[in-house]
């Protein structure tokens, strides 16, 4: 699937919604936008639909209705720019009969919209004249394709349409996707297409494809600067008459798969960047111009820009630039005689995100939750979370394991990331609060693996079961609190007490997770009874069970009615302190601790 920076499915049903997940697994980043109290399952809710259609297109979002193609030209008719900056829109039937390209269908929506119409099994109402006339876009080539820059396509297209004959000379790539055009061509025709990898003028007369037939291998010391890099590849693509449109990858060993030089220069060139063992290399030592026994022995391999860029450009490709030298860096190029497909080839950096879910409804999981899981291509945790996540992760390889299971779950997240996958360890509540990101980083300075070593790693934050109970009676956290958990099998339970004593002695309100279980019921008692020694037994207690789930349920006690009856391991006991209270309004119970704020507005009123 094309890549666009965070396309929006916007449902306005249940079925609506259904679709969109079927179709968010095809887009990487997306999210799928719900009608409030019409869609259940989704990343975020709206009201008003024709003012979310509104921000979403005037944020530049790439919007996919699944509604009715009039509502969304009512909704966006009048903040049209122009053609080169407005943002796709794709309409889109709730039974996935029609996929209508209403705008930007050379900015990825015509091609959505096939993609769309084949995975449903509908019809694609291309209307652009380039698609439906020559039958493609020339402005939108397949993906890792390009004009040469500052070219004005418009006159070649205006030309073309009106059957005027063309001389099409490929010089390398795939060119199926031109010749299976409309195209009349010419040998003897004044309007050329060239498909090439050099660097050319711009012409009137000639207009200029690059396709992404290059492989540009890099070797450099650790920590070296970018700016080094970026210059030697910069003049060495010069000095071959290439043009950098035509690289397809960056590529080297994988040793140098967390040196940052190597992919801000993958990010600066706007290609990915992919790796190759020691011994993959190695394996290519007969095609090498320059082999070194000095890189073999710091490395393992006989060659690494040289290496990498034949081995990225496959079993035909020619060593077109052989390795150059700077003070810290090398670089070389290999041609391939077809496109090079940069899926299939290498590895990329393994990225491993931790993510917290939340304590289970969708509308409670963070956007940037939601992009990590639909961007990886496999999803580690606990089965019932997993579950939790629905048709969000359908389509990627599921590694599930039961409760106890947690180092399993980390070593099997981390084993998966260091093969180059883009991995997802799912939690529940915050990935941080009594979650699997402890265990992540704990393995990591324990063991120093370094191929754990080189993996991407970022945390992604949830809402944690303490903020959800929260929020569902009021604002008891309002003031200092703190979490206890009363699990001991990581922790002695003498530490777990004297925790609960310096609570029970600075009047925290206490979060306690994991408050009982089969096998451990008395610990709740004896918490309980630690907590009264600094707060009455009236005090407030919330029961929380299954929060943001179809059984949850949220009730209050007091403190001196607390027993292992009112709990289990899905259940968050939140005891307020000593100035906790508790009223009722509007037919509602709420709680709150008080932060001062009275005492403050007496003092300024004094």
């Amino acid at each position: 699937m094309t890549k666009i920076e965070m396309p929006v499915f916007v449902a306005l049903t249940e079925k609506g919604a259904n679709l969109a997940r079927c179709l968010q697994r095809t887009v990487p980043g997306s999210e799928v936008h719900g009608r409030m109290g019409r869609v259940t399952d989704c990343d975020q809710t709206f009201d008003g639909v024709i003012s979310h259609l509104e921000n979403l297109f005037m944020e530049g979002h790439p919007v996919i209705g699944i509604c009715a193609a009039g509502i969304l030209i009512r909704a966006l008719g009048s903040h049209l720019g122009s053609k080169r900056t407005d943002p796709a829109v794709i309409s889109i039937a709730e039974d996935g009969s029609s996929v209508v390209p209403l705008l930007g269908g050379h900015r990825g929506a015509n091609r959505m919209a096939r993609e769309f119409a084949t995975e449903l099994g509908g019809h694609a109402a291309i209307t652009t004249a380039g698609d439906v006339s020559l039958g493609f876009g020339l402005d939108d080539p397949p993906p890792g394709w390009a004009i040469t820059d500052g070219t004005d396509y418009k006159f070649f297209s205006a030309s073309l349409l009106s059957g005027t004959s063309v001389n099409l000379v490929t010089e390398v790539g795939d060119c199926d996707w031109l010749m299976a055009g409309n195209l009349s061509l010419s040998d003897t025709a004044d309007l050329t297409i060239r498909v090439t990898d050099q660097h050319t003028s711009l012409s009137d007369t000639q207009l200029v494809l690059h396709p992404p037939v290059l492989a540009l291998g890099v070797g450099c010391e650790r920590g070296c600067d970018l700016d080094e890099v970026y210059e030697l590849v910069k003049k060495t693509i010069s000095d071959a008459g290439l043009s950098k449109q035509s690289i397809a990858c960056v590529t080297s060993i994988d040793v140098k798969s967390d040196e940052k030089a190597v992919l801000a220069l993958a990010e600066k060139l706007g290609v990915p960047a992919r790796f190759f063992s020691a011994s993959e290399l190695e394996a290519l030592t007969p095609r090498l111009k320059t082999p070194s026994d000095v890189v073999f022995a710091e490395v393992g391999c006989h060659g690494v820009s040289e290496g990498a860029a034949l081995a990225a450009g496959g079993v035909d490709a020619e060593l077109i630039v052989p390795k150059i030298k700077s003070a810290r860096v090398t670089c070389a190029i290999a041609r391939s005689p077809k496109d090079i497909n940069v899926k299939t080839i290498g590895r990329a950096r393994g990225k491993l995100t931790i993510v917290g879910i939340g304590p289970g409804a969708s509308n409670w999981r963070t956007p940037a939750v939601t992009k990590a899981l639909t961007k990886a291509t496999d999803v580690v945790g606990y089965g019932l979370y997993l579950d939790i996540l629905g048709g969000l992760i359908d389509g990627k390889e599921r590694h599930q394991s039961e409760l106890a299971q947690e180092e399993d779950r980390v070593r099997r997240s981390l084993e998966l990331a260091a093969g180059g996958r883009d991995v997802a360890l799912v939690c529940s509540g915050d990935a941080g609060i009594y979650a699997l990101a402890t265990l992540v980083f704990e393995l990591l300075d324990r063991e120093k693996d370094t191929d754990w070593n080189r993996i991407d790693i970022s945390v992604e934050p949830g809402v944690s079961a303490i903020q959800a109970a929260a929020a569902r009676i009021g604002a008891p956290i309002g003031h200092d609190f703190c979490l206890i958990s009363l699990s001991d099998l990581l922790t002695p339970w003498e530490e777990i007490e004297r925790r609960l004593k310096a609570a029970a002695d600075g009047d925290f309100v206490v979060g306690l997770y994991n408050p009982v279980s089969k096998r451990r019921r008395h610990q709740l008692k004896i918490a309980r009874d630690t907590l009264l020694t600094g707060r009455p037994p009236e005090t407030p207690v919330i029961i929380a069970r299954n929060l943001g789930r179809p059984s949850e349920n949220v009730s209050v006690i007091t403190l001196g009615e607390l027993n292992p009856g009112h709990a289990d391991m899905l259940t968050l006991v939140l005891i307020g302190n000593c100035q906790t209270q508790h009223f009722t309004a509007g037919g509602n119970s709420w709680i709150y601790t008080p932060r001062g704020y009275a005492k403050k507005m007496k003092d300024l009123n004094t």
